[in-house]
């Protein structure tokens, strides 16, 4: 409804390249098909941001690259920016919309190509601390989240139904971090299996220490670390064996 006009005034009033009215164009008409199939809403100007976020795991979960789902919001935010200039909304669903980062990142940095080895190559133990390990690396990479916020993270954070984390940061301000593919499943699994590892510890953080006690910094450092080690080596003995996305 809205999407022309603002179409137009990108055109005639910003005067914008060709190329970025038809990706705009492109952008706005996969999130109105995305809102009619998923929430049979075709008015986007009614378009909540747990909707947005929604879409960002849509769009992640079908292989998009964060630059590429970042570019998509750009177009998301100057859409309803227009509309909150035109006084068509009140409210911004994009306000508390998180962008996915870019560069995934580790408590140390860590390449694309090395996190594919490392999920792909390594065996996990079936166990609790199998299990706590390879999340705690999947959680790093797929959100960007703080070392601190994966430690207090608790089970009340995850909203398995919508698939997202919800981070309380500095100042008590919260971030909503999206999770993908079968990651909110596996975490429903895992505190599952530490309640039985664990019956009697009851701290709210959902992750434990081989010992049923909330982890530290020293210790997930190590977990990090000693996997990245094992990739190093991996990658030394096998350097035309591994397949580099």
């Amino acid at each position: 409804m809205y999407q022309n006009k603002f179409l137009e005034y990108l055109s005639v009033e910003r005067h914008a390249s060709q190329h970025t009215i038809i990706a705009y164009t492109n952008d706005l008409q996969q999130f109105t098909d995305f809102m009619a199939a998923d929430y049979e809403q075709t008015n986007l100007a009614l378009v909540e941001g747990k909707q947005v976020r929604a879409w960002i795991v849509h769009l992640l979960n079908n292989d998009k690259t964060p630059r590429t789902v970042r570019r998509k919001l750009a177009t998301l935010k100057s859409f309803y920016r227009y509309l909150r200039s035109r006084a068509i909304i009140d409210k911004d669903p994009m306000l508390k919309v998180i962008a996915p980062k870019m560069g995934k990142r580790l408590p140390n940095f860590v390449q694309e190509d090395k996190m594919n080895v490392l999920l792909d190559e390594i065996d996990f133990p079936n166990t609790y601390s199998g299990h706590r390990n390879r999340l705690i690396l999947e959680l790093f990479y797929m959100t960007g989240m703080r070392r601190s916020e994966l430690i207090q993270l608790q089970e009340k954070n995850i909203d398995y139904a919508n698939a997202i984390l919800k981070i309380s940061g500095k100042g008590g301000k919260q971030r909503i971090l999206p999770l993908t593919k079968d990651l909110p499943e596996r975490l429903r699994q895992f505190s599952v299996l530490k309640k039985e590892t664990f019956p009697k510890s009851d701290h709210p953080e959902l992750f434990y220490t081989d010992k049923g006690k909330p982890l530290y910094p020293k210790l997930v450092y190590n977990i990090v670390h000693r996997y990245l080690s094992q990739v190093t080596t991996i990658e030394q003995r096998s350097p035309h064996t591994i397949r580099h996305s």
